[in-house]
């Protein structure tokens, strides 16, 4: 059992809190039985496992058998130390990310992609991935990155959804050309478009292109986009927090393909 928190394999867990250090170690925090079963059965590849068994849930314990991985029991002091939240259930795994270009992305026949360009805030990131995961999107596209998909705050607000997604992460110029090869309509939400979302028609093969949570999409997504669409705003502000329109976005092109498309 480790109990130092001297361990240099415990410092190295502390590390990846940050994202080069993420980076330098390939390696990326997994806490908790339910996101450790999702990246499970997502093919993630545990290299390391450490439990605390006075906080190990009854579940939990079942889980390890089944799982045959090799676990390195910690003390309560350790545990809390490489946790980034507070309820882990006295579980935290080490895992390698996944690096997914768009080429790679497989399609349904009636694809839906969610694309988010220089999005920030980890916690947006990771709603938009529950988003993604509740209306069974084919695939989410991060272009031009400003936060990590793996960054713990976005794996924690995602509550796993982070493993059970297709996301690529390329730069605008690509993600465009892989748009137009795959035959998907681009549509940028704006806030000044003339046309409102629920005027669009999403039962083609359809991507909604979502930016920035300050400033909105760039003129590179504005000008090559087929549609701009806007959610029409009634009250004193003049925008929604970007997870919140990607969802309004996503669940009526979900509503329109019920009523149009053979359930697949």
């Amino acid at each position: 059992m480790i109990t130092s928190l001297q361990n240099q394999r415990i410092k190295d867990v502390v590390k990846l809190g940050n994202a080069r250090e993420r980076r330098k170690q390939d390696l990326f925090v997994i806490e908790g039985v339910r996101e450790l079963t999702l990246a499970v059965a997502g093919g993630y590849g545990i290299r390391s496992l450490f439990v605390c068994d006075g906080l190990l849930s009854v579940d939990g314990s079942i889980l390890l058998k089944k799982w045959g991985i090799p676990v390195e029991k910690v003390s309560v002091e350790v545990f809390k130390k490489i946790a980034y939240r507070d309820a882990s259930d006295g579980i935290i795994a080490l895992s390698g990310p996944k690096r997914l270009s768009p080429d790679a992305i497989r399609l349904s026949a009636h694809p839906f992609v969610i694309v988010l360009e220089a999005v920030e805030k980890p916690g947006n990131l990771g709603a938009i991935l529950r988003t993604a995961d509740a209306a069974r999107v084919d695939a989410v596209i991060v272009c031009d990155p400003k936060t990590d998909i793996y960054n713990p705050n976005t794996i924690r607000s995602s509550i796993g959804c982070v493993f059970t997604q297709q996301i690529a992460a390329c730069t605008s110029e690509e993600a465009l050309q892989w748009l137009k090869q795959s035959g998907i309509r681009i549509h940028a939400a704006e806030l000044t478009a003339s046309e409102c979302y629920c005027e669009t028609d999403f039962t083609r093969p359809s991507a909604i292109v979502m930016g920035a949570e300050a400033d909105g999409l760039t003129d590179f997504w504005l000008r090559n986009a087929d549609r701009r669409i806007r959610i029409p705003m009634r009250g004193s502000i003049d925008s929604l927090n970007v997870s919140v329109s990607t969802a309004v976005l996503t669940f009526e092109a979900m509503r329109q393909r019920k009523n149009r498309l053979p359930l697949s």
